[in-house]
C-alpha cells in the first residue's frame, strides 16, 4: 500500500514557511509523542536549516512515559532541545516560553549589548496535520484564537498570535511530504489519525496496529481481547476479537469491517493504555 497525501494548500504552506522564516527567532516543531520520528517532516530540516528550534512532543499523556524520556534524550544528543507537553490539558505550557528564552539567551544578550530594546520572542510553529498546533496556540494564548479540529487540514492560513508579553507565535498549516519512502511511516501516521481515514485501506492499518501490540505490548493485547495466546494467523486473530467483542453480522458471522474499526478505535482511544509506536534506540 502506498500512502500519498499532498493537498495543494500544503505545497503553499511550504512556500509560506520559507518566506516567513526570516521574521522569527525560533521554530517550535510540534510532533506526536507516540510517533516522534514519523511525525517529523523531513522537509522541515531542509526548510529551516540552522534556525534554533525546540521539538515539542505533544500528546505525551497518550505516549509511553519511559519512551518519551528516551526520545527527549535522543533529540538532545542531536543538539535539539525537546519538551514533553499535553496541549489538550495545558501541561508544559510555561516550560515552552522558559526553554525558548534559554535557547535564545545568547542572541537576546547580543541585541541588548547593541542597545536594541527588549521585545517578545517570535516563534513559528510547524508540524504535520493533526499534531495539535491549534490546540497548543489556544492554550498558550489562553483563548480560542486558532481553529481546532480532530481532522487533519483544519488550519489553512497563517496568523500571528500574542502570548503575553514574552512570546509571539506564527501558526502555519500542517505540512506532509508528497510521498512516504518508508511505508511504515505512513501506517504509523494513519494509525494515530494524522491522515484522513477516507484515503486509506483501514484493514492494513488495523493489522499493523495488532502486530505492533503483539511485539511491544503483548500482555495488554491479550488482556483487552481475552486472548490466552495471540494467533499468528491474522484471520484467526480477527475472528477471536470479533467473537469476544461481538463484532458480528447476521448468523453470528464475524464482520471484519467492524473488527477493523474496533481495533483502530481501541488504539486511538487509549484502550491499551499509553503507547509509543517507535523507539529512540532504533534510530
Amino acid at each position: 500500500m502506498t500512502i500519498q497525501w499532498f493537498p495543494g494548500h500544503m505545497a503553499k504552506a511550504r512556500r509560506q514557511v520559507t518566506e516567513k522564516l526570516k521574521l522569527v527567532d525560533i521554530i517550535f516543531e510540534l510532533v506526536d509523542a507516540r510517533i516522534p520520528q514519523s511525525s517529523r517532516n523531513p522537509m522541515i530540516d531542509e526548510i529551516i536549516q540552522h534556525k534554533p528550534r525546540i521539538v515539542l512532543l505533544n500528546k505525551a499523556d497518550m505516549a509511553d512515559k519511559e519512551r518519551t524520556k528516551e526520545w527527549i534524550r535522543y533529540f538532545q544528543s542531536q543538539g535539539i532541545r525537546a519538551l514533553a507537553i499535553n496541549s489538550q490539558a495545558g501541561v508544559g505550557m510555561k516550560e515552552i516560553t522558559a526553554l525558548a528564552k534559554e535557547v535564545l539567551a545568547e542572541k537576546f544578550d547580543r541585541m541588548k549589548a547593541k542597545g536594541i530594546r527588549p521585545r517578545a520572542i517570535r516563534a513559528m510553529i510547524v508540524g504535520i496535520p493533526n499534531a495539535g498546533k491549534s490546540t497548543l496556540i489556544n492554550r498558550l494564548a489562553k483563548k480560542n484564537i486558532a481553529k481546532t479540529g480532530n481532522t487533519p487540514g483544519v488550519t489553512k492560513a497563517q496568523q500571528w498570535i500574542k502570548v503575553g508579553k514574552e512570546l509571539e507565535l506564527l501558526d502555519t498549516p500542517g505540512i506532509l511530504w508528497p510521498k512516504f519512502e518508508d511505508q511504515e511511516v505512513g501506517l504509523k501516521l494513519a494509525l494515530t489519525g494524522a491522515i484522513k481515514d477516507t484515503i486509506l485501506n483501514l484493514q492494513d492499518i488495523a493489522i499493523f496496529g495488532l502486530r505492533f501490540l503483539e511485539k511491544e505490548y503483548p500482555q495488554r493485547l491479550k488482556e483487552r481481547y481475552q486472548l490466552e495466546i495471540i494467533p499468528e494467523d491474522t484471520v484467526e486473530l480477527f475472528d477471536r476479537i470479533g467473537e469476544i467483542r461481538g463484532a458480528l453480522s447476521g448468523g453470528g458471522i464475524v464482520n471484519y469491517d467492524k473488527v477493523t474499526e474496533l481495533i483502530i478505535r481501541d488504539i486511538r482511544g487509549e484502550k491499551f493504555g499509553p503507547l509509543t509506536f517507535e523507539r529512540a534506540d532504533e534510530m
